[in-house]
């Protein structure tokens, strides 16, 4: 399980940063992978791809209400969707929205003060992950909560409910 909360008004320059940087290097990946291989590197241990999910889950949650939290996130709410999500569920965010007038992701107009991933079952080559969204603080917070599908092969999320 991953907790996170972030300030109200204040966004975690580290985590964007980090999130910046990963979306550089994913510009380079294409370029990269085209160019002719020689023997075969050993796989990194600790790479993105052998995360769990819910953790993928965790990072893309927690970067992007970082970026919508920044007056709308604009290019950077745009790039990190391109990398966490299938191009599917792009197209039926984009849908969901014109018809809600709210932001897909989050299934709200505002951004949370905190939200909170936990891993969930998998089967059929997805795993699911629960993500609760903490609306405001006190003795009694409000949360909202989504449950998330993610594709086991490619680490992308494929579903918002």
């Amino acid at each position: 399980m991953i907790h996170l909360r972030n300030a109200p008004g204040r966004h975690t320059a580290g985590r964007t940063l980090l999130i910046t940087a990963l979306l550089a290097a994913a510009a380079v990946v294409p370029a990269a992978a085209a160019a002719p291989r020689g023997p075969a590197a050993p796989a990194t241990v600790g790479s993105a791809a052998s995360a769990p999910a819910y953790q993928q889950v965790a990072h893309f949650y927690g970067a992007y209400i970082d970026a919508a939290g920044t007056g709308g996130g604009g290019t950077l709410t745009t790039a990190l969707r391109a990398f966490y999500l299938t191009p599917a569920l792009r197209s039926q965010l984009r849908t969901w929205e014109s018809r809600n007038h709210a932001d897909g992701v989050l299934r709200a107009q505002n951004t949370p003060l905190a939200f909170k991933v936990t891993a969930g079952d998998s089967g059929a080559g997805h795993t699911w992950s629960k993500v609760r969204l903490t609306w405001s603080g006190g003795k009694h917070p409000t949360y909202t909560y989504l449950t998330v599908q993610s594709d086991l092969r490619t680490g992308k999320i494929s579903g918002i409910r």
